[in-house]
Formats: C-alpha cells, structure tokens, sequence
C-alpha cells in the first residue's frame, strides 16, 4: 500500500485542505509518479466549483502533472523507473474502441480523466495507465513545462489536425494561458500570426511571444479591416463576442476553431458561411500520438509556458489568483 499524501477541497468550491488516501496494489499497464509540479487549469477550478455537475468530492485537482516514475505494472515496456514524465487531461483509455484503434484516444467514450471520479496531482503521488504518461524530452523547463499537457496540446492538436502549413495565416483570439501557448506553437509552426487582444499592455507582449501583428479586439473597424485574412482562427475565450465579424475576417474555406469552454450558443449568420464555405469547429487536448509530437515540438523550438509559481502549500492562494483573472499566463505548483 501506498499513501498519498494530497490537497483535497470536501464540497464545491471549498479550500483544499491535507488529505490522504490509499493505493492499492498497482495494475500491470499502470504507473506511479513522484510529482515535482503540477499545473492549474481553468478546467481545475471549474471541476472545483462543481460547474459542469460531475465533480465528486473529496476532489483532488491537477491534471497538469510533471514527475519521476517510482513504480511500474509488470506489463510496462516503454516506461522505466526514474523516468521523467508528464501526465495530462487523460489518465487512461480503454483501448479497444474505434477511436483508441483508429489512434484517436482523445475521443474515446470510456476515456478516464485524471481529476473525474478519482484524484489527481495536486499530491506527492499520481498513478495512470501507462499509454496516457509521456517521457519528458530533454530541453524541456521541467518546472514549467506542465501546462504543455493540457493547454499546450489543445492549442497544438488543431494545427496538426487540419494541416496547417507554414504559409497560411493564423489569427489568435485572446491572449492568455491557452492564447500565449497557440502564439509560440503558431509562430513555430512557420505561419503568419496575428493576436487578437482587447489590453493595450497585452499587444506588446503578444509580439515578444510570437505575434507578427496585433488587432484591437474592442475595435470593430480594425476587426472589419481584416476582412478575408485568416486561414485559421483560433478563439481562445470563454465570452460571447461577435462571432460574425470575426468570420468575415477569414478567406473563403477558413475555420474558426474553438478552444475556450464558451456556455452560449453561437449566433452565426449561414449565407456567408455558406457563400465563403466557412467552417466551424472545436476540438479537447489530443491523442497520445499527438501530446508525444507536441513535446518533442516543444523542446525542439524552446517553447515552454509563462509561468508563476507557488508552493503546493500555498494551493489556495494560487487558485484565488485565477479565479480573479490575475494569472500570467499560467500557474504551477511545486511540491514543497
């Protein structure tokens, strides 16, 4: 038996507070890891607050996991004790469905996420099946490089996902923990991009994050100036705007994709997506296949998150500066 010692909240939106519990005997596709840092997510404190109903308490967050492997299943090849891994959104899949089959994990129904139904990194120790724990390239911040297992990757699976080449353009709608991360992936990636951003002190950064040009997202006639620009936009908030002038800024066939957790139903004008065959899409993290491509991506093009750190005992101090908006761009734990 294992004890794991965790920071755990007892009903929705409370404090997290020390707890412990047991691991039993360990399965033989599974691992164990000694977690060094833990990312926080919106989707951590979402879960937290019980908004999407399926949270289960106590609930341990994190899913944003970086660490050593202390322990490995007997049926275990490609993962060796002492390995530095990362661990993200899933924990494991049931890999027998189309999806697993067809290599599209991340769409598989019986899929287990790391922070649903059971507890999560924001502890000394984490188990997960092995298929969903990744070896961490060497290059990588490793304490910075959590974020890249869930904000990292779904920013990075649409480029994969719908070809993206290097001489497309590609506009980024607000620039914050997933808007900074599709800034660098994008500019890595070759193409021409743009940041959509409604803060002054935030264009500048935009640029030095890999922005080639900024738009004021207040501004409805810069908005309207970029008319038939945008191969891809990626749309990083989780707040109404005005979806079909943001539309009339892409060329004909271009997509909007949508990666931020938006609650109301989209107002879209058909003719003009009809007449341009726009389209518009969305997409969670990414496969197994694609969050190893994301790592080595990563580490080949020194891309690594903008960080702030806090000790795992300061846990509730670090999510109250998410949850009033002050986070840049994300927040990490290490475990003290």
């Amino acid at each position: 038996m294992t004890t794991v010692h965790a920071y755990a909240a007892h009903k929705a939106n409370g404090e997290l507070e020390p707890f412990e519990y047991e691991l039993g005997t360990i399965n033989p596709s599974e691992v164990d890891i000694a977690v060094e840092t833990c990312g926080i997510c919106h989707s951590d404190l979402s879960m937290l607050e019980n908004a999407w109903g399926m949270t289960q308490y106590p609930f341990v967050p994190g899913h944003e996991i970086i660490g050593k492997v202390t322990a490995t299943g007997e049926q275990v090849s490609h993962i060796s004790i002492g390995d530095r891994v990362g661990l993200g959104w899933h924990s494991g899949y049931c890999m027998m469905c189309d999806q697993c089959l067809d290599g599209h994990h991340n769409m598989c129904k019986s899929a287990v996420a790391t922070i649903v139904g059971r507890h999560g990194g924001f502890a000394d120790t984490v188990r997960a099946q092995s298929a969903s724990v990744f070896k961490l390239p060497e290059g990588l911040d490793v304490q910075a490089a959590g974020p890249l297992l869930c904000g990292g990757v779904t920013v990075f699976n649409p480029l994969m996902q719908f070809n993206i080449s290097p001489t497309q353009s590609v506009g980024v709608i607000g620039i914050g923990g997933l808007g900074h991360l599709a800034l660098k992936f994008a500019r890595a990636w070759g193409c021409h991009v743009t940041a959509f951003t409604s803060s002054g002190p935030k264009e500048k950064e935009a640029l030095e994050l890999g922005a080639n040009s900024t738009i004021n997202s207040r501004d409805s006639q810069a908005i309207m100036a970029a008319s038939s620009c945008f191969d891809l936009l990626l749309s990083t908030v989780n707040v109404k705007l005005d979806w079909n002038a943001y539309l009339g800024t892409l060329k004909p066939r271009g997509r909007l994709h949508m990666l931020g957790v938006l609650t109301e139903p989209l107002d879209l004008n058909i003719v003009p997506m009809l007449f341009n065959q726009y389209s518009v899409s969305s997409s969670p993290v990414g496969s197994p296949a694609t969050i190893r491509k994301m790592l080595n991506f990563s580490a080949r093009h020194n891309i690594n998150p903008v960080t702030e750190k806090f000790p795992l005992s300061k846990v509730n101090e670090a999510l109250e500066r998410l949850r009033q908006g002050k986070a840049k761009y994300r927040l990490v734990l290490g475990n003290d």
